[in-house]
């Protein structure tokens, strides 16, 4: 606008051509505030799927007796041993190397023990930033990809590849979706079921109820176990802390076993 063309206007007349002025720079400026947001959104959606994720490592096998989805051994054993524990968990990857195949080969091979795992990720909270800094997100979804994988008859596979792929505690990389898929698809499942189960949350209810189960139990950190058994029709119940070392279970099962009614 010229100044002559302001000049030979009214003041009411300025002030609604100011006004207007001032409301179109208003929609330009909300319209680039949009675009904005539009493109930082895009960019937290796109960039997950375009960023590489870790390499997967092949589990090595470890073979186990009548396996049914999280449990291996006979069900009828005198003693059952359940594992609460979470797949980013260091002490938890210890119990699997260094314990686990010894209490399967001397016990579960042997029908006097069955072994259940559940899982009780980030224990100490419900939130997801919990005291020990905790990442539940990726041992609720690590959890359910492992029950996802039990519908495929492969519980025990996704377990130990699980264990073999983490890459840290809480490190925002080892079970994100993506890497979890290739686990799966590493391991020989059938992606479209795998995908299906995961995507609809199937196993969050279960997953749940594992850590109030644990709770309930009085769990004090991962791994954290339960030896139980029948004495007198009474069940007893015998609890250790920790990735103990295989002498500590043999001893609390072979008292377990010579305690259990025949």
């Amino acid at each position: 606008m010229s100044k002559n063309d302001r000049d030979g206007m009214s003041k009411r007349e300025q002030m609604r051509a100011r006004r207007r002025q001032q409301e179109a720079q208003g929609r330009a400026f909300m319209i680039a505030g949009i675009v904005l947001v539009a493109v930082v959104v895009a960019f937290f959606v796109i960039y997950p799927q375009l960023k590489p994720i870790a390499a997967i490592q092949p589990a090595e096998p470890h073979a186990r007796p009548q396996v049914d989805r999280n449990s291996t051994g006979d069900p009828n054993a005198p003693v059952k041993l359940v594992e609460f524990s979470d797949y980013q968990c260091p002490f938890c990857k210890r119990f699997w190397q260094d314990t686990e195949p010894q209490i399967i080969e001397t016990y579960v091979k042997a029908g006097k023990v069955q072994f259940t795992y559940r899982s009780a990720g980030n224990w100490v909270s419900d939130n997801v930033n919990s005291q020990l800094g905790g990442n539940d997100t990726e041992s609720r979804d690590s959890a359910m990809a492992a029950y996802c994988a039990a519908d495929q008859n492969k519980f025990w596979e996704m377990h130990d590849a699980l264990f073999t792929n983490v890459l840290g505690e809480a490190d925002g990389i080892s079970f994100v979706k993506r890497r979890l898929q290739a686990i799966a698809k590493d391991i020989g499942l059938d992606m479209t079921v795998f995908n299906s189960c995961y995507s609809s949350n199937k196993y969050l209810d279960l997953v749940n109820q594992d850590l109030k189960d644990a709770r309930a139990a009085g769990i004090r950190g991962t791994p954290y176990f339960l030896i139980s058994y029948k004495a007198n029709g009474q069940t007893q119940i015998v609890p250790i802390d920790g990735a103990q070392p295989f002498s500590v279970f043999q001893q609390e099962i072979d008292k377990a076993l010579a305690a259990a009614d025949k």
